[in-house]
């Protein structure tokens, strides 16, 4: 996967450039809207990254003419404007999400991913880490072959992780994405632990592996192997 990041803090750029090099994909930055834009125009991308505020050509003109030309790249917004009424502009113009300067990195490769499945059409029915196997035409779950019943949350909440599987998600990932929860103006943190303490009951306590492990002050992972 091809992703342009068009970012005119260097440090920030390299940092971002770096992270999703480390998660395998090609990266290639920018570090003004002119050469932003002349890179999108130039070559095809799977994602952009790009921050608002730039030298030369800003951010909102960027998106304003990549969808003027019909273009439906995935744009992931990432800027320190933070009003709402900078995201409802982003999200007017074209931005398909809105990430709001210092962010956690674990958010920002969650994002893509989510972006990217989007954009090429996840049509995976099953999902599955070590022995726990989910069936989303059957909206079913089960471990080593044991029927598990959950409820509605529980199984939006699971399926969320396992669609992250080996990467941490934050409480505010967990918020917007399976509470639907965008603004925060309640904070969710009690509600999102004793929905994963409810589903640990179900899906690890009676197995010797546990799947779900909290990572302290960041958030939780599902994987075989604690973080």
């Amino acid at each position: 996967m091809n992703i342009l990041v068009i970012e005119d803090e260097k440090k920030v750029a390299q940092a971002v450039k770096k992270g999703l090099e480390a998660e395998h994909y090609q990266v290639e930055l920018a570090l003004t809207g002119e050469e932003g834009f002349f890179r999108l125009c130039s070559g095809p991308f799977d994602l952009v990254v790009l921050d608002l505020m730039l030298p030369g050509r800003d951010g909102i003109d960027i998106l304003r003419t990549l969808r003027r030309t019909n273009r439906e790249t995935p744009v992931l917004v990432l800027t320190a404007r933070d009003a709402l009424e900078d995201k409802i502009l982003g999200l007017d113009l074209g931005a398909d999400d809105y990430l709001v300067k210092p962010f956690a990195f674990p958010e920002l490769t969650a994002r893509i991913r989510a972006l990217l499945r989007r954009g090429r059409g996840d049509q995976r029915t099953k999902l599955a880490v070590a022995d726990l196997e989910m069936d989303l035409a059957k909206r079913s779950v089960a471990r080593a072959r044991q029927a598990i019943a959950l409820t509605v949350k529980e199984f939006e909440l699971l399926e969320y992780l396992l669609r992250n599987g080996g990467h941490v998600v934050t409480r505010d990932m967990l918020a917007r994405d399976v509470w639907k929860e965008t603004l925060r103006a309640t904070p969710l943190d009690n509600v999102i632990d004793v929905h994963i303490g409810r589903l640990r009951r179900k899906v690890d306590d009676p197995f010797p592996v546990k799947l779900i492990h909290t990572v302290r002050g960041v958030g939780f992972i599902l994987s075989e192997t604690e973080p």
